[in-house]
This record gives C-alpha cells, sequence and structure tokens, in this order.
C-alpha cells in the first residue's frame, strides 16, 4: 500500500461547522515525502482562473498542473502531488484525500491528461468513482454534486514567490516555510490543506528541534572540551608552580650553602690571622740570641772593640 493513511478521512468533516472544522484534528495519507516529480518550474508559472471553479492552471506547460486553496497540485503518473510552493518538494496525497475542488476540475485543463480520460467529455470531471473503484466512491460520495452559485472565492495567488527562481529557490522546507510566514498570509479553508501545511510545519519544527539539540549537543561537547583544556591548562601551571617552586628553593640552599661556604672561608682566614699573630718572628730571635751583655749591642760591636784594642788604636 502506497499511501499510510494516519486517522480519520476528510469526509468525517463534511457536515461539522465551518468553526468546528478548523478545530478538528484532521491527518491525511502522505505516501513520499520530498518527492521530484522529473519536471522542473523554472520560474514563478503563469496561472490562469478555470471559469467558475476557485482553482488555477497553467496552460502554458506540458503537465498537469493546478494551484488551488494556498497549494499547488500536479497529477502525474495516476498520483496526486501537492506543495506550497510552484517547483516543490513534493508530497504525494492518497486519492481519499485530494480536495472536492481539485477532483471536480473538468478533463479539458488537464495539459496532459492520462489514457483512460479519452471519450470523457470535456467539459465535465474525470470520473474518478470508475478510475479508483466502488470504495474510494462510497467514501468520496456527492463529490461531484454542489451548488454552482456558492463556489468560494479563490485564493490568492502566492507571487512573492516571483522572486524565487533558478539558484535563488529555496529547496529545504524550513527555509521556505520561514519565507512563507512572512510573506503570505492566507489561511486555507479546506481541513486537506491545513493538515498538508501542519504536517509540513511539524516536520520543520521537529527537524528544527533536532538540529537544536545537535547544536546544544555540539555545545555542550565544546564546553566540556573548552572545560578539559581549562583544567588541563590549571594542572600545567599548578605543574609550572611547584616547578618554580622547586627552582626557588634549590636556589635558596645553594645560597645557604654558599654563605656556609664563606663564612667558613672567613673563620678560617680569622684563626690563620690569629695564628700569624702569635707566632714570633724570625729576625726577632736572631737578634735576642746575639745580645750577651743584655743592653741590646750587637756582638760583632764587641769584636771590632778588641782588635782595635790589639792594633793600639782607639776605639
Amino acid at each position: 500500500m502506497r499511501y499510510v493513511i494516519l486517522a480519520m478521512a476528510i469526509l468525517l468533516c463534511a457536515g461539522v461547522p465551518a468553526r468546528s472544522q478548523a478545530q478538528t484534528q484532521v491527518s491525511i495519507g502522505i505516501g513520499n515525502r520530498g518527492v521530484s516529480l522529473g519536471f522542473v518550474m523554472s520560474t514563478y508559472p503563469t496561472l490562469v482562473r478555470i471559469p467558475g471553479y476557485p482553482v488555477y492552471y497553467d496552460q502554458r506547460v506540458d503537465s498537469n498542473y493546478f494551484f488551488y486553496d494556498g497549494l499547488y497540485w500536479v497529477f502525474q503518473d495516476d498520483n496526486w502531488y501537492s506543495s506550497p510552493w510552484y517547483n516543490g518538494p513534493w508530497d504525494m496525497i492518497s486519492p481519499a484525500y485530494v480536495p472536492l475542488f481539485i477532483l471536480r476540475i473538468p478533463v479539458r485543463y488537464y495539459r496532459r491528461p492520462p489514457a483512460y480520460f479519452r471519450g470523457w467529455r470535456d467539459d465535465e470531471a474525470p470520473r474518478w468513482g470508475e478510475h479508483w473503484g466502488r470504495d474510494w466512491e462510497r467514501q468520496r460520495s456527492g463529490w461531484d454534486s454542489w451548488n454552482r452559485r456558492s463556489v468560494p472565492r479563490a485564493a490568492p495567488l502566492p507571487t512573492y514567490q516571483r522572486n524565487y527562481n533558478g539558484s535563488r529557490y529555496p529547496r529545504r522546507m524550513d527555509q521556505q516555510r520561514s519565507i512563507e510566514a512572512r510573506s503570505y498570509r492566507y489561511q486555507p479553508r479546506e481541513a486537506v490543506s491545513r493538515q498538508i501545511l501542519e504536517q509540513r510545519r511539524q516536520g520543520t519544527q521537529s527537524r528544527d528541534r533536532q538540529q537544536q539539540q545537535q547544536r546544544n549537543a555540539e555545545q555542550q561537547r565544546n564546553v566540556q572540551q573548552q572545560q578539559q583544556r581549562n583544567a588541563e591548562q590549571q594542572r600545567n601551571v599548578q605543574q609550572q608552580q611547584r616547578r618554580n617552586a622547586e627552582q626557588q628553593r634549590n636556589v635558596q640552599q645553594q645560597q645557604q650553602r654558599n654563605t656556609r661556604q664563606q663564612q667558613t672561608a672567613q673563620q678560617q682566614q680569622r684563626q690563620k690571622a690569629q695564628q700569624q699573630q702569635r707566632r714570633p718572628l724570625p729576625a726577632q730571635k736572631a737578634r735576642g740570641t746575639d745580645n750577651k751583655d743584655g743592653k741590646g749591642q750587637p756582638a760583632d760591636r764587641d769584636m771590632r772593640d778588641r782588635n782595635n784594642k790589639d792594633r793600639g788604636g782607639h776605639p
């Protein structure tokens, strides 16, 4: 089964008043999301109103391309796709949830009709009941009957999207949603249109939450890494401080050793000086031994006096 049916069908809301209908949570069947359809709308489409319908179509493109209730709709390969932006990405919508006025578009406005459209009147809607079977027809009973005098007003075209083409076209849904929130105030009248936008919005919010959680986790990792770096730097500073303190102690100890050595050297010098002061000089010893008469006369003078007497001379 290609489609994932998430909850109640759109038809359950058909008889509910508009105010209650707006408050009713309706889930739709969305198959592949963010699909590329194989064709590219490189520029904003040329949309023309279908007379008598609140629907636009592009008569210049080779595809079944429509705009209704704030969404673009494409019928291709027997599947319906929708997107709030003219070049997708596209969501596949189950036939049970395609809006009624999209189903009612006359055959002549399909620029590329499938083969089974042949033989059907071009001023009437396709015979979807014949194609999709009785189960679908029972579920969407009365889809081709409405009061043609009370057709709702067509949604305003999102012409702001003309400014986004080529490389400027936003590819991500969160980018599209951000631009749309600023530029397009229309609120869809169809429950299915509201639900399509709501599911996209929830998907965008979910991605935003995941991205924010990833950013928070990354920031937390960065904070932890910074804390680890700070702790490592603090350990390095403490180690450097311990090394500086050790070097300072070594310097102080060396200074103390130098001081003690200097004091020892000075003490040794003082002791040596004292010893030298107490020791008699050699000249003093010699003079002390040569004094015979105790008068301090040198002995060689007595010898000269005796020699003079022997020669008859005078002293």
